[in-house]
C-alpha cells in the first residue's frame, strides 16, 4: 500500500508532459522540461520565483557544466546552454538526421560521465538508443529501445539502470565506475511494479531505486536487490520522474503529464504538475557533467 507522504504541488505552470527534473545546490534551483511545449521550467526555492523559458526545440533534460554553463539534451543533441543568457549553442549532434526520434530520459554518472535515451515521437517500436557521452566522447550502448526510461546509478557508480517502458521492464548492467560504461551485459532487475509502467527513476544515498509509475499514480522504491520497499502516493495518474532537491536531498521533486488526457480527466486532478514531498530517508545529487 502506499505511504502518504504529503507531496505539495509547486505554484508553478502545468506542463503537458513534464520530465527531465534536476537540481542545481549550488544555487538551489530546480529544473525540469515540458518536451511537447519546448520549455524549460526552473524554480528557485529560496524566493519561490518561477519561470519558463521558450526553447527553440524541444528538450528533455539538462545537466549542470559549471556555474555558468547547462548541457541540454535536443531533440537534434547537446548544447551549451549559458545560465544568464539563456543562449544556446551546439556542442554535438545525436540522431540529428533521424526526424523520426527525439530526446527522453537522461542523468549523469557519478564520474561525470552522462546517459542519453531517446525514442520516437510516436514511441516507434525499438527506434530509440541510449548513448554514453563523456569528456566530448559519444558512444551507444544499448539500442532497439522503444520509450527510453529510469536511466539512474548507484551511489558508488557500479551499478547502472535503464527501461524501456514500452515492455515494463526495468534492466541493470555493471558499469566501470571510473567512467560509466558497461562492463557486462545488462539483465531483468525489475518487472513487477504495484501499477503502471516506469517512467523516470533515482536512486537514494543507500542504494536504493525510486522509479515514477505513469499510469500508476505514485513513486515505487525497491532495494538493491529488487524488493519491493514502499510507495509514495501522488494525487496525478502519470507521475513522470523524481529528482531529490534541498540543501540535504531529503526532499523529491516530481514532474508530471496531462498528455493525452481530455478535459473531463484533467478535471478530476492536477494533471501536468510539479510536486515536492518531505523523505524520511537521504537522497543524492547527479554531478556536473565533464565535457573536456
Amino acid at each position: 500500500m502506499a505511504e502518504m507522504f504529503m507531496p505539495a504541488a509547486l505554484n508553478v505552470p502545468l506542463c503537458k508532459l513534464g520530465e527531465g527534473p534536476t537540481y542545481d545546490p549550488h544555487t538551489d534551483t530546480a529544473w525540469w522540461f515540458d518536451i511537447l511545449n519546448a520549455k524549460l521550467c526552473e524554480y528557485q526555492f529560496g524566493s519561490g520565483v518561477s519561470r519558463q523559458h521558450e526553447l527553440p526545440l524541444a528538450a528533455s533534460a539538462l545537466a549542470r557544466v559549471d556555474g555558468h554553463t547547462q548541457l541540454v539534451f535536443t531533440e537534434r543533441g547537446l548544447y551549451l546552454r549559458d545560465v544568464t543568457t539563456g543562449d544556446l549553442s551546439l556542442h554535438l549532434e545525436l540522431e540529428a538526421d533521424n526526424p523520426l526520434t527525439r530526446s527522453n530520459d537522461a542523468r549523469v554518472h557519478p564520474s561525470g560521465a552522462l546517459w542519453l535515451g531517446t525514442m520516437g515521437w510516436q514511441a516507434e517500436p525499438e527506434a530509440g538508443a541510449i548513448y554514453w557521452y563523456y569528456k566530448g566522447a559519444l558512444r551507444k550502448i544499448f539500442d532497439k529501445i522503444t520509450i527510453s526510461n529510469a536511466i539512474c546509478f548507484s551511489p558508488d557508480g557500479a551499478v547502472g539502470y535503464f527501461a524501456d517502458t514500452a515492455l515494463r521492464k526495468v534492466m541493470r548492467v555493471l558499469l566501470d565506475p571510473a567512467n560509466g560504461l558497461p562492463v557486462g551485459e545488462a539483465s531483468v532487475f525489475l518487472t513487477a511494479f504495484p501499477a503502471g509502467n516506469p517512467d523516470g527513476a533515482i536512486v537514494d544515498a543507500e542504494g536504493n531505486f525510486w522509479v515514477a509509475l505513469w499510469d500508476g499514480s505514485q513513486i515505487a522504491g525497491y532495494a538493491p536487490d529488487g524488493s519491493f520497499l514502499r510507495s509514495i502516493a501522488l494525487p496525478v495518474s502519470q507521475p513522470s520522474c523524481p529528482a531529490f532537491v534541498g540543501k540535504d536531498a531529503n526532499q523529491m521533486l516530481v514532474t508530471s503529464a496531462w498528455l493525452g488526457m481530455d478535459e473531463a480527466a484533467r478535471q478530476q486532478q492536477p494533471a501536468g504538475a510539479t510536486f515536492v514531498l518531505d523523505l524520511p530517508f537521504k537522497g543524492r545529487f547527479d554531478p556536473d557533467i565533464k565535457i573536456a
